[in-house]
């Protein structure tokens, strides 16, 4: 047990350090989030511009395949719980998630959002895998990650795993 501790400890220090050293260069709190159109399990399409009206969007990028996004998604749904019938500053439609996933297989995909309780109407994909158009264009080289977008469409805030984000969205909350 002990040695199993110490190894965890150990892989969490090599994640802690690597993402603490990973500065993202394509996009910055206060600029325009670029836009995501892509389709939902069921093939219709969700646009980031059209949930963002009047709300505050976390968008979290995460895979079916990727431990550390499964082993963050129960704070993300207690987040979701938490502040999405709240009211925000400045936000009349309030807060929701976009998730945005890296997966390449659609029946993995669709089976993690189901096994995680991921229960929101927002999840994207185009099944592009580290090739996602979508990670492309928010600079996303590890996962999980999210990234708060305002009412006004702009990045409110980076964070590294989407319940990350919760001190932020305290703060927001009218």
């Amino acid at each position: 047990m002990k040695k199993l501790l110490t190894t965890m400890v150990l892989a969490l220090g090599i994640i802690v350090s690597a993402s603490a050293q990973y500065e993202n260069t394509k996009i910055k709190v206060g600029m325009k989030a670029p836009e995501l159109a892509f389709p939902n399990p069921d093939g219709k399409t969700i646009k980031l511009s059209e949930l963002n009206k009047g709300r505050y969007v976390l968008i979290d990028f995460w895979a079916s395949w990727c431990g550390p996004c499964r082993h963050s998604n129960p704070g993300l749904v207690n987040l979701y719980k938490e502040y999405s019938a709240k009211k925000f500053k400045g936000a009349k439609n309030g807060f929701t998630v976009l998730n945005v996933s890296l997966d390449k297989d659609k029946n993995a995909w669709v089976n993690a959002i189901k096994q995680d309780g991921l229960f929101w109407p927002n999840h994207i994909s185009d099944l592009g895998y580290w090739n996602s158009a979508a990670a492309a264009a928010y600079g996303i080289q590890f996962i999980p990650q999210a990234i708060l977008v305002d009412p006004k469409g702009n990045i409110a805030g980076m964070y590294p795993t989407g319940e990350a984000a919760e001190g932020d969205l305290r703060k927001l909350v009218d």
